[in-house]
């Protein structure tokens, strides 16, 4: 191989050739002035040894004459020559000629104890060492993390036109940032972008925010809204069912410095909120979409509180809060079915440990593909913002809560819980009421449940071996000293009573 730029004539060069031993052209390099150099292959693979009894010879391959080249200081190294090398080599000669020199100028001297430092300081290369590895552990460190994109305002203020006709081409008059006419107007002294405007939100006397809020609250905890079209206070918005409460609970949420639990627990001990649930016929004919509150709130709950509200009543919910978020059970082939070639989500891999038990809240979402027990939950994919959720009644809704390996699993522990709590099946029985629906089961409905629960210890006795894999669900592992039809009836007994619509619905 040779370099590529020849050598100037009349001029000295420092030209170091570098071989690591591999016998390929790619392991051998060549630099001029301690600056690598492009080079020609003529042949890649070194086929025999370099070893020879020929005399070593420079810059001849024949008999003939060798160039007409004059060689100063012709060094052999018995190691590979790195980069840093060959730029030291390049520069020791250099600064052999500036030490001759008498009458050196600073950038000169500055040059000369660059080398120094870099070559012939021992304690300066130590320092130097030790900064790489410092560096090498910062990059370390940085890519275990994550980027956390912070918006700020540009340094130019955006413009923005009237549009003659909506013809982005035709521009009239230009405009500035403001706010609604209709609503109080924003304080000179704020400024004119997002910081502005989110103080403009939150003060005293804007008519909107507070109220907007609250009403979501109230929808949360009741269903729908005082204002039904929450999403919508204007003019094609629906007007409130009582105005009145709207502005004292927006006064109040304000006066008490915005505090949510504060608020929450108001409403929840509210008579309004406290009323039985019971729907009797006149009511349902003055009333029939409970817009006046004249009977407490039902409706069947979010997907996230089903699942939460299962592994809570197991036990099996960890009560952690923040970290990354969590992958726990989910079908195979979700992701697959919609992602690209090379996608960084293109396969699921789900968790282990406590992070299948986690609150939902932390379920890692992948946009296009939402977990699917939260989808048919009419959870939103998050692909466009909804003020509220749809909600159906579907038959792969009881699917989902009786045949997911969460929810079978969740039984399972409650089962082993329920069988410690007593020793007979009537106080078990009681434990499994007071526990799902927080009151005793009435007379004819524990009738029914010891009824279930003896038609499912007669058909697992029967079929022991389904008995062993209904226990087996889930990574948690069920307890070795309960017998297995036993654990396996209260199993399912535990799983019925999960689907109560009274543990369903609020």
């Amino acid at each position: 191989m040779v370099a590529k730029a020849p050598l100037k004539a009349g001029k000295w060069t420092q030209v170091t050739i570098a071989f690591d031993g591999s016998g390929k052209a790619s392991g051998t390099k060549i630099y001029y002035d301690g600056v690598p150099q492009e080079v020609v292959v003529e042949a890649d693979v070194l086929k025999s040894t370099t070893r020879t009894d020929a005399t070593f010879k420079l810059g001849q391959r024949t008999s003939a004459r060798g160039p007409g080249i004059a060689l100063q200081d012709l060094r052999i190294y018995d190691r590979a020559i790195t980069n840093i090398d060959a730029q030291q080599l390049a520069g020791s000669q250099r600064a052999v000629d500036l030490l001759a020199k008498t009458n050196r100028t600073p950038k000169e001297t500055e040059e000369i104890f660059a080398w120094w430092a870099a070559s012939q300081d021992k304690s300066g290369a130590d320092l130097a060492a030790e900064y790489r590895k410092l560096q090498a552990e910062e990059t370390a460190l940085r890519s275990r993390g994550t980027i956390a994109y912070v918006a700020s305002e540009k340094s130019t203020p955006p413009e923005a036109y009237i549009l003659l006709r909506g013809d982005y081409d035709k521009r009239k008059e230009k405009v500035g940032p403001a706010t609604p006419a209709s609503l109080p107007a924003i304080d000179p002294a704020l400024p004119k972008n997002r910081l502005g405007f989110a103080k403009w939100l939150l003060t005293p006397d804007h008519p909107l925010t507070t109220r907007v809020t609250v009403n979501r609250f109230w929808q949360e905890l009741f269903g729908t809204g005082l204002v039904h079209s929450s999403g919508d206070f204007g003019i094609t918005g629906d007007l409130p069912s009582h105005p009145e409460l709207l502005d004292w609970m927006a006064v109040e949420f304000r006066e008490k410095g915005w505090n949510v639990k504060d608020f929450f627990k108001m409403m929840v001990t509210s008579a309004t909120y406290r009323q039985a649930a019971i729907v009797t016929k006149d009511k349902l004919d003055k009333d029939p979409q409970n817009r006046i509150f004249s009977r407490g709130p039902r409706y069947r709950m979010d997907g996230e509180m089903i699942r939460d509200y299962a592994l809570a009543t197991s036990g099996l919910l960890v009560p952690k809060i923040g970290g990354p978020s969590v992958k726990p059970y989910q079908p195979e082939g979700v992701w697959e079915a919609v992602a690209m070639i090379g996608s960084n989500t293109r396969d699921y891999k789900r968790d282990s440990g406590e992070s299948l038990y986690r609150r939902s809240m932390y379920t890692f979402w992948k946009r296009a593909a939402p977990p699917a027990s939260m989808e048919i939950f009419n959870a939103p994919n998050r692909e466009t913002c909804a003020v509220k959720r749809e909600r159906t009644n579907t038959p792969i809704q009881a699917l989902v809560t009786l045949n997911d390996v969460q929810f079978v699993e969740a039984a399972r522990v409650l089962a082993e819980k329920t069988i410690a709590a007593g020793t007979t099946d009537d106080a078990r029985i009681d434990f499994l009421a007071r526990k799902l629906l927080a009151r005793p089961f009435r007379a004819d409905e524990a009738k029914i449940v010891s009824a279930s629960l003896a038609a499912l210890t007669k058909d697992f006795q029967a079929k022991p071996e389904e008995a062993k894999k209904l226990i087996a669900f889930g990574e948690s592992k069920a307890d070795p000293k309960l017998d297995a039809v036993l654990l396996a009836a209260w199993t399912m007994l535990c799983n019925e009573l999960l689907n109560l619509d009274e543990v369903l619905n609020k």
